[in-house]
């Protein structure tokens, strides 16, 4: 059963360190790519989505997310302020929860961009997510076709879409794009304090209630100021 989720956490809490200079005195999520902040390529996509509202996560620099969001309304902006505390990634998640609910929601990264295929992959997610099978569906992008990403990948897919971790000295195809869908559920007994998501990616895995779907399009993986022209060339090209 598919299960459209009208809320969403959206992780902009990092100091953005690999992208200094630019993150000197304007935090990350408010980089510029193709005119745009990251964090407003992100919060459209998901508005296109259904998203009615978005639970933004601030840390470095907060007020200038907080003043850049206030006046939005596809979707509505609730602020988690993370100023005073390092939670980390899964941290961040648990903190927000109360705002979020008891529903599935989607999960993305405020410095994620891509190029939709044909669909939306947020609306593709939705489609796929099974409250009964999954606690995490994750956007998987190949490795070979994204655009800034030179790693060794994150799991192998199943042709079901269950994934399996990268062992060491692996090389798999597919990267997490940092888009998903998760269960509130599955933060039942989570730590407390600061401690990173990859911990929850785990635990699901282990329950084999981790699963994937191929990103249609392309990634881009903006992590560093060089990366920023690729992706900009990229995505001009796919407006043309």
């Amino acid at each position: 059963m598919a299960v459209h989720p009208t809320k969403a956490m959206v992780l902009a809490a990092g100091l953005g360190v690999r992208m200094r200079p630019l993150t000197d005195n304007i935090p990350k999520p408010l980089v510029r790519v193709a005119g745009q902040p990251l964090l407003d390529h992100v919060l459209d996509k998901l508005a296109n989505a259904g998203v009615t509202e978005a639970v933004v996560n601030v840390h470095y620099l907060p007020d200038q997310i907080i003043e850049h969001t206030k006046g939005r309304t596809r979707p509505r902006v609730l602020i988690s302020d993370e100023r005073d505390q390092v939670l980390g990634t899964g941290g961040g998640v648990v903190k927000a929860l109360p705002l979020l609910g008891g529903a599935p929601f989607f999960h993305v990264n405020s410095d994620t961009m891509w190029i939709d295929g044909v669909r939306s992959n947020l609306a593709r997610l939705a489609e796929t997510f099974d409250p009964d099978g999954m606690d995490i569906l994750l956007l998987m992008a190949p490795t070979t076709s994204s655009i800034g990403y030179g790693g060794r990948g994150d799991y192998a897919m199943l042709p079901d879409g269950a994934l399996r971790k990268r062992r060491e000295h692996l090389v798999v195809p597919f990267v997490y794009a940092g888009a998903a869908i998760m269960s509130p559920s599955l933060f039942a007994g989570a730590p407390k304090g600061e401690f990173s998501l990859t911990k929850m990616f785990d635990r699901a895995n282990e329950r084999e209630r981790l699963f994937g779907l191929r990103l249609d399009g392309v990634w881009m993986h903006v992590g560093t100021p060089d990366a920023i022209h690729a992706a900009e060339e990229a995505f001009l090209e796919s407006v043309a």
